[in-house]
Formats: structure tokens, sequence, C-alpha cells
């Protein structure tokens, strides 16, 4: 595991901005927003890896080419990451299991986040993620190390070259997703990680939000 240091930014939805050195948590009436480049840890990325594009002091610098300069224009917090090196980005690119693509969650280029539940029940998972085409437009998302079935294939189709929030799995019947069929249920109030793997290499991540009202809808 490879520990990175930095704090944890949230943002509250519809509040002040909570301090950077808070963990992750949810009040009674308003979702959590996560940055996406405050993962405080990585493994099993010998093959692929997240990014914090700008890179964060210290780090080497992302190639101009893996860097896209659409999603920085519109990133929350001036930040965002994404799995890299990129080598399927046209349908027509060679599929290679176990290094462009994961199909099995929680086995490539896993992130963590410290996450406090204030009360069990079952929490709807929204992504905030910039793709360009069919073959970077998936991810996984499970909780201390476990993979549920409503937590795999999260999946983008609509909005390319954009920002655009989506919470929704795909199927074998809907390639494009069933939405607000993404999500995690917890048993028990108390500090969690929420976890993210790799399905496509080339994703591209903001933020995430996660909510026990299944009407929200982030904008």
């Amino acid at each position: 595991m490879t520990d990175l240091f930095g704090c944890l930014t949230i943002a509250i939805v519809g509040v002040t901005q909570a301090r950077a050195d808070e963990v992750s948590t949810e009040t009674n009436t308003n979702p959590i927003i996560v940055e996406a480049e405050s993962f405080t840890a990585q493994r099993d990325d010998d093959v692929r890896r997240w990014h914090v594009i700008p890179a964060k002091d210290g780090s080497p610098a992302v190639a101009e080419a893996d860097q896209r300069k659409q999603a920085a224009e519109g990133a929350s917090n001036g930040a965002y990451i994404r799995l890299l090196p990129d080598t399927r980005v046209t349908h027509a690119d060679k599929l290679i299991r176990g290094e462009n693509f994961s199909p099995e969650a929680g086995k490539m280029a896993v992130i963590s986040y410290p996450v406090e539940f204030k009360a069990p029940g079952r929490y709807y998972v929204w992504v905030r993620a910039f793709s360009t085409g069919s073959e970077d437009n998936g991810i996984h998302v499970g909780i201390d190390g476990q993979w549920p079935e409503h937590g795999q294939r999260m999946q983008w189709c609509q909005g390319k070259n954009t920002w655009r929030w989506q919470c929704a799995q795909r199927t074998e019947k809907q390639h494009c997703g069933v939405p607000m069929e993404i999500y995690l249920d917890i048993d028990e109030a108390g500090k969690k990680m929420v976890e993210f793997s790799m399905r496509e290499d080339g994703f591209t991540m903001d933020q995430f939000l996660l909510t026990t009202d299944k009407s929200f809808r982030p904008e």
C-alpha cells in the first residue's frame, strides 16, 4: 500500500465548506461531496495508477499528452485524478484484461477515502467524471475492502468531453447503466473506507457524493 500525505478536502452541499482536516461526514439533511484528489492511500497500482492533475508538490508531473485541458478548466478545487497509462482510447484498441481493463472489482488501482457514517442505511454513490468515449467511462466502488454487486460497473454514456454526475450500473441488458443502482449498504454507524478501483484505464474523476436520499440529484 502506498500512503499519500495530504488532508481530506470535502464540501457539504448547501453549507459552508468543511475544514480540510475533517473526515467526510453526512448530516441529516445534506449529502457530502469528496474531492477525488484527496484519497489517503492507493494500492494494487503496479500496472495502472491514479495520478493527481496538476501534480501535488513533490510528485512527478503528468505528461501534457495525458492531461485533459477541458477537464482542468471545469474541475472542482482546480484538480482531478486520472487512471494512467491509458492504452485503450478507442474501441479499436486491443482490450487486455488485467492491464487496460478490469471487469473484477477491487483488483487494480484501488484508492481509499475515510468516511464517517452517522447512521446505517443505503447510501447512493454519485461520481463526477469526464469521459471522451466508450473506453474510459467505467469504474467500481466498494467499502472496507468489500466490493458488493451494486458497487460494480458504474457507467457513463452521455455527456462526453464534459464533467457529468452519474449514478448508474451497467448490466447485460442496459450497457449505458440502470439509474440509481449504484449504492453501498451500511450496517452500522462509524468510520469506513470508501474505495474505488479500476474498470477502464483513462478514467477521469473530480468528485464523488454519498447520499441516503434516492431523489437527490447533483447539479
